[in-house]
């Protein structure tokens, strides 16, 4: 099992994090080295470089609903644990994490 987060689109909500049995995520500071948070197999496209995705940042910037918005980013540290009870996928806020399983089948993350 491959998992990543696309690091511009998360919202560092936790969401991932809270809800996976088997600790596929880590949640890493902003502040952190870049590799640090680049750590999962994102590909260069869904790594960080300190730019959040506009669109998603505009929607949850200053939303108040008990998470600190923006001041981490996920990080699939643990993929290969991965069971694919696909909670992370729906409690995504930012539509972030991609699973391929060992077939090579895609699953994004739809947000409820």
């Amino acid at each position: 099992m491959e998992v990543y987060v696309d690091k511009p689109k998360c919202t560092g909500c936790e969401h991932c994090h809270d809800v996976c049995p088997v600790s596929v995520f880590e949640m890493v500071p902003i502040d952190s080295p870049i590799e640090k948070i680049n750590a999962d197999k994102a590909p260069p496209e869904a790594q960080w470089k300190g730019q959040n995705d506009p669109a998603i940042y505009q929607k949850w910037n200053g939303v108040n609903d008990g998470h600190n918005h923006y001041q981490k980013k996920s990080v699939a540290v643990n993929g290969e644990a991965c069971i694919l009870c696909q909670a992370c996928l729906i409690e995504c806020e930012g539509e972030c994490i991609t699973i391929i399983d060992d077939t090579g089948t895609k699953y994004q993350s739809i947000y409820k």
